[in-house]
């Protein structure tokens, strides 16, 4: 009994892993699904492209998980002390540090030694104010965020991330704020603006592409 109890939990989170992020978060043992979803080997929990249909983003990286569809915040403090626990999962650009515990000190010790700095990643613009988004090759993930900061943010925890391609997707929310957010591998440039929307929602709208910007790393 206890053996196939094991079975068929492998079996769920292995299924866990391509399930959307919509689905998952239906899930009553939510935070272990949701960590298997965001694996590498599942594009982040977006394994569709943005520009092929039944695509979904798969996190939200921003100061309001009200306005993000309940998808995956990567600022909450559990799931992100999850995810820093997996093997392959998305890491959060900031996370939670563990409480730890104080102890008197019972002799002077040696200062610890300052760890080395690393510099932050600086972003150069290669396209902007398009009214179409990024098709092409190397796509590592898609979310939402706030920000176009933001988004390089999360760039730079993507392993092999170097180009950001940041829009508004307008599909019948009443114009939300939240920018999408593509990652790469590869740069890109405007003539591969090409996905302009064009996707029907549930609602009968037609969604289309606005302020469509392209950023490359800078090494």
């Amino acid at each position: 009994m206890r053996s196939s109890l094991l079975l068929v939990a492998l079996a769920s989170t292995s299924l866990a892993k391509y399930l959307p992020a919509s689905d998952i978060w239906q899930d009553p043992e939510s935070t272990e699904a949701i960590v298997a979803s965001l694996s590498t080997l599942n594009y982040h929990g977006a394994p569709i492209p943005p520009s092929s249909t039944g695509s979904s983003p798969g996190w939200y990286y921003g100061d309001d998980p009200a306005s993000a569809d309940n998808l995956p915040w990567l600022k909450d403090i559990d799931l992100c002390a999850s995810l820093a626990e997996s093997r392959d999962g998305l890491r959060c650009p900031h996370a939670p540090k563990k409480p730890t515990k104080s102890h008197p000190r019972r002799s002077a010790a040696p200062p610890s030694p300052t760890p080395p700095s690393t510099s932050t990643p600086s972003y150069y613009t290669i396209f902007s104010g398009l009214k179409g988004a990024i098709e092409g090759s190397g796509y590592l993930t898609y979310g939402l965020v706030d920000t176009v900061s933001d988004c390089e943010t999360m760039c730079n925890k993507v392993s092999t991330c170097i180009f950001i391609n940041t829009y508004h997707d307008v599909n019948g929310k009443n114009g939300s704020p939240l920018l999408t957010c593509s990652l790469y591998s590869e740069l890109h440039t405007a003539a591969e603006a090409t996905n302009k929307g064009g996707q029907t929602q549930p609602d009968g709208s037609v969604d289309y592409i606005t302020d469509s910007a392209g950023y490359g790393q800078s090494t």
